[in-house]
C-alpha cells in the first residue's frame, strides 16, 4: 500500500513536469509547444505551431497514460508513459541537432534550455514511479490465505479418506461404528502335565 502511494506520486509529479514543460523554453528561446510534431519526422522547421499540435500533445498523452496507470495500479502502463515522454523528447534532440549541426546545453541562453530539462525529468519520475509501485496483487494474495483444502473436490483423494468412519459422510455411522472385532480367548494359565484327577469321578 505505501509503494503504490509512493510510486502513485512520483510517477504524477513527473506527469506534471512534462505537461509543463512545452511551456518552457525547450531551444534558443524557443518554447516546446511552437514545434510541431511532425517536425519530429520530417525536420524541424522555423513554422509555428498550434499547442494542440505542438510537442504538448503527445507529452499530454504520456500524462494521460500515467494517471490511468496510478487510477488502475499498472506498473506497466506508467512505465509505458515513462518510455513515451523519453522517446519523444529524445528524438526532438536529434532532430534538433539534425537542423542546428550541434546540441549545446544553456539553460539560460541559447542551447537545451529548461524546457527539455522539464521533459527529461518527467519521464525519469515516471519511469522511477513504476518501479516503486507494487502494482495490483492476485485475489489469493489480497485474502491473505489459500482456500480450504477439501478432499472431495481434490483431484486426487487424501489419503485414509477412501474409508471414512461413516457413510455416507456427515450422515449416520456406518458398520465401523457398529461392530467391534470379537475379542480373542484368553491363553489357559497352566501349562504342566495333564493332571489325571480332573478326568476321575468323585
Amino acid at each position: 500500500m505505501i509503494r503504490n502511494v509512493l510510486g502513485s506520486v512520483i510517477a504524477l509529479a513527473g506527469a506534471a513536469a512534462a505537461v509543463l514543460s512545452p511551456f518552457r523554453d525547450w531551444y534558443d528561446g524557443r518554447p516546446g509547444r511552437y514545434y510541431r510534431v511532425r517536425d519530429l519526422f520530417e525536420g524541424i522547421t522555423t513554422t509555428s505551431s498550434g499547442v494542440m499540435v505542438s510537442l504538448f500533445l503527445p507529452l499530454l498523452v504520456a500524462a494521460v497514460l500515467t494517471l490511468a496507470g496510478v487510477v488502475l495500479r499498472s506498473r506497466p502502463v506508467v512505465a509505458l508513459a515513462g518510455v513515451l515522454t523519453l522517446g519523444f523528447t529524445v528524438l526532438w534532440m536529434v532532430r534538433q541537432g539534425q537542423a542546428t549541426g550541434s546540441l549545446t546545453v544553456d539553460p539560460d541562453g541559447s542551447g537545451l534550455q529548461w524546457g527539455v530539462v522539464l521533459a527529461l525529468g518527467g519521464g525519469l519520475l515516471m519511469l522511477i514511479g513504476s518501479l516503486v509501485m507494487s502494482g495490483r496483487r492476485r485475489r489469493r494474495d489480497r485474502v491473505g490465505s489459500a482456500p480450504d483444502h477439501d478432499p472431495r473436490t481434490a483431484p486426487y483423494p487424501t489419503p485414509g479418506y477412501e474409508h471414512p468412519d461413516t457413510w455416507p459422510p456427515t450422515q449416520e455411522p456406518g458398520p465401523s461404528a457398529h461392530t467391534s472385532p470379537l475379542p480373542e480367548p484368553e491363553p489357559d494359565p497352566y501349562t504342566g502335565p495333564e493332571d489325571p484327577r480332573r478326568h476321575d469321578g468323585p
